[in-house]
């Protein structure tokens, strides 16, 4: 790529970014957050909190996206700051989901990603596993909260 080709998609890029933190902002969805981490745009801080009705619900997670130069074309890459037990994340918050692989697409945004993690959190795909303790332990929801809870109380401070 040129370096004219370069600063195009580049400004492309800081363009949409913009656009989707305004949208962000303004639909003030309950549950999900996400803002530019200092004065980087490419870099944002967020949290996702666990649906009602799941598991998960009551407890709140950060994490952290990156964007790539070439944004919507590329998926953003999203970790988990907060340790988190779950199915598809890993020990290192990386994040199984199709979405933000295979599946990706330029239409997704921000917000789209983001409530897509939230519905992750209550229905995982213990059939793609990063964490195959968790994929099995899902099955027996009782069980499952309880590692949980446990998780989350050693890693998240009150």
């Amino acid at each position: 790529m040129s370096s004219h080709q370069s600063s195009v998609t580049s400004a492309a890029t800081t363009k949409r970014l913009k656009s989707e933190l305004m949208s962000l902002m303004m639909a003030n969805i309950k549950g999900i957050t996400a803002f530019p981490e200092s004065d980087n745009l490419y870099n944002w801080v967020g949290s996702i909190e666990g649906a009602p009705e799941t598991v998960y619900s009551g407890l709140k997670y950060k994490i952290k996206i990156t964007f790539p130069t070439d944004y919507p074309i590329s998926a953003p890459k999203i970790t988990f700051s907060t340790p988190i037990y779950h199915p598809n994340v890993d020990s290192d918050g990386n994040i199984c989901l199709d979405i933000l692989k295979e599946e990706w697409s330029a239409v997704y945004n921000v917000q789209t990603i983001l409530l897509s993690l939230q519905s992750l959190l209550g229905e995982p795909n213990p059939a793609s596993p990063l964490n195959g303790e968790a994929a099995r332990l899902w099955e027996n929801q009782s069980e499952y909260k309880k590692v949980l809870l446990g998780h989350y109380r050693e890693n998240v401070s009150a």
